[in-house]
């Protein structure tokens, strides 16, 4: 089965550079996962006022009040069905802060014909549209222009004055040879709330499309 990234990108997916085709290419039964390690130059929240109200935020496992350089951090990314047998891919990042890891964790769910839906945190309970594209020079762009909450039975939209928009970006290195990312979580009266910058090398292990049982979530979500 091709990737979730392949089947919303279609033809677009072959302009990616050579490496992130192979990064984004794992698929449900594709026998492999992908284990990354490096350093980001920047990662948490920029914003010292903003980082007490963090963990008020009702999603685990996804936005820290942390903030550092040079934060050494590591990737694995599972691709597999979730329990709908929607295909999906797990990814688990840590960050080790000095005295400190965090996670930040998250699924991306083939949730329709050509659609993308991340959902965030320990819980899976916020959830955001992913946008794909590809760039002139073969990077790929991912932005999230919508966001719901799930507490319990209620799915609360978030409106565009409160909701924060992910801007990421991937590439290849070709003088590094790494994988590079930059990621930012921005709000519209705020600026930037979160963000990841950094580089990392990748490598892909033999994998039978059952999750270790730490990298399960606490619970799955089917709502979109």
């Amino acid at each position: 089965m091709d990737s979730v990234y392949r089947q919303v990108l279609g033809s677009g997916f072959l302009r990616l550079q050579p490496q992130l085709q192979e990064y984004f290419g794992l698929g449900a039964d594709s026998g492999r996962y992908g284990e990354g390690t490096g350093v980001f130059l920047r990662a948490g929240c920029p914003r010292p006022w903003l980082r007490p109200l963090l963990p008020l935020v009702p999603v685990s496992n996804a936005f820290f009040p942390e903030f550092g350089t040079n934060v050494p951090f590591s990737i694995r990314n599972f691709p597999h069905r979730d329990p709908w047998g929607r295909p999906a891919l797990t990814a688990v990042r840590r960050f080790e802060f000095p005295g400190r890891r965090r996670i930040f964790e998250d699924t991306t769910v083939l949730s329709g014909s050509g659609t993308l839906t991340d959902y965030l945190g320990r819980r899976r309970n916020l959830a955001t549209g992913l946008a794909l594209r590809v760039s002139e020079d073969g990077h790929l762009h991912m932005t999230s222009p919508d966001s719901r909450l799930f507490l319990g039975p209620l799915r609360l939209p978030l409106p565009r004055f409160a909701a924060a928009d992910a801007q990421v970006e991937q590439w290849w290195d070709t003088q590094q040879h790494r994988f590079r990312i930059r990621t930012r979580v921005v709000q519209r009266q705020v600026g930037t709330v979160f963000e990841y910058d950094g580089a990392f090398t990748y490598t892909y292990r033999e994998f039978d499309g059952a999750l270790p049982a730490e990298v399960v979530p606490r619970r799955w979500e089917h709502r979109t």
